[in-house]
Formats: C-alpha cells, sequence, structure tokens
C-alpha cells in the first residue's frame, strides 16, 4: 500500500449553471411545475405585490443562469409550515417560489405582501421575504431578506437592526408609483460595492 498523498484534490461542485429543463420552465416544456414564480392562489388573502429586479456579479455584469428562491409568511404573518400551528390547513397558499433570471439577469415573483411574524424571543419583525441566490461558481447558495421601504415597522425589526445603518438600504425593496397591483424593485448584487448583506444561517 502506497503511502504517497494523491496529486492534487477533488474539485468542488458548484451551485449553478442550471438546465433549464429542471428549472420551472413554465410551460416550455411538457411538464408540471412544482413551483413558480406566481405563488398567488386563488384563496389567498392579502395585497397582491410583485417583487422584480436584476441579479448583478462582482463586476456589475447580469447573470442570466441564477436561481432565485423565496420563502414567506402569508398575510396574517402565518408560515404554510406543521411548526407553525398558526397556519390554515385549507389555504393553498405555500409561500415558496422559485425562478431562473432571464438573459439581461432580470427576475419577478407575484406574490402577496407578508404579515409580520415573531422571531424566536417572540418580538414582531417587520414584513419581509426570504431570499436564497444560487448561481455559477457558488459553492453554497446564499441568504438574504426583502424589506418593503413603505413598512414603518423596520425601524424596529430586530434582524434588520443588526446590519450596519449604511448596508441596510441593499435589504429594502422600493415601491414603483402606478396604478394596478405593487411593484417593489429589489436587485442583488451578489459582490462588489453595493453587494448585498447576506446572512450565515
Amino acid at each position: 500500500m502506497s503511502n504517497q498523498r494523491p496529486d492534487g484534490i477533488t474539485p468542488s461542485q458548484t451551485v449553478g449553471p442550471y438546465f433549464k429543463y429542471g428549472l420551472t420552465p413554465s410551460g416550455e416544456y411538457e411538464w408540471n411545475d412544482a413551483f413558480n414564480n406566481n405563488l398567488v392562489t386563488s384563496d389567498t388573502s392579502g395585497e397582491r405585490i410583485r417583487v422584480e429586479g436584476t441579479v448583478y456579479d462582482g463586476d456589475g455584469a447580469v447573470i442570466p443562469d441564477c436561481m432565485l428562491e423565496i420563502w414567506q409568511a402569508d398575510a396574517q404573518g402565518r408560515f404554510s409550515d406543521p411548526q407553525d400551528k398558526r397556519a390554515q390547513p385549507n389555504s393553498s397558499f405555500k409561500g415558496f417560489g422559485r425562478v431562473g433570471t432571464d438573459k439581461s439577469g432580470g427576475y419577478a415573483f407575484d406574490t402577496i405582501k407578508p404579515g409580520s411574524v415573531p422571531d424566536a424571543d417572540g418580538k414582531p419583525q417587520a414584513p419581509h421575504i426570504v431570499l436564497a441566490a444560487f448561481a455559477r461558481g457558488m459553492l453554497l447558495h446564499l441568504y438574504t431578506r426583502i424589506y418593503f421601504d413603505d413598512e414603518a415597522d423596520n425601524a424596529n425589526d430586530p434582524v434588520l437592526a443588526l446590519v450596519p445603518a449604511d448596508r441596510r438600504g441593499t435589504l429594502i425593496a422600493k415601491r414603483k408609483a402606478g396604478s394596478g397591483n405593487a411593484v417593489y424593485t429589489f436587485d442583488v448584487h451578489l459582490q462588489g460595492d453595493n453587494e448585498t448583506v447576506f446572512f450565515d444561517v
């Protein structure tokens, strides 16, 4: 038996790019989408909103093959999860969505404005959406939060308070002026001067 060490190491696998057939093709193939970017169902109550934006790399270039997932509470602050005993079992709103960026790095989610949820200590958190980003060159996906610029409760949010004041803006989606459903813009910068704040969870 040789005591020699093998040359090099086994390369790591990144979390992208993605084979589009398996990335919620939304009618492009004969496929039953388990999840897509429209979370709204017929029995969903609450304010309909759209969250849209662009994903950028550290050089400011758009990323056309990133995948984003969101997880959120319903309008009453309840999660579709067995651990949340407040959730309504008759609601088909799951609070989970997934989408790939387009060739311009763009994405959009159609959902509802989430309600406030308590943190582990029971303190109320400002309405927010959890977002996970998966992209080529990354060994682990990144987690962040999307807050809303028209929520007064942001000032008292215990998680947002942990972020340096000059960086909190990277977590705030800005509401567009206009009629119809509310549209919020939230760009994701994976690195660089405008890097979005990500959380170690």
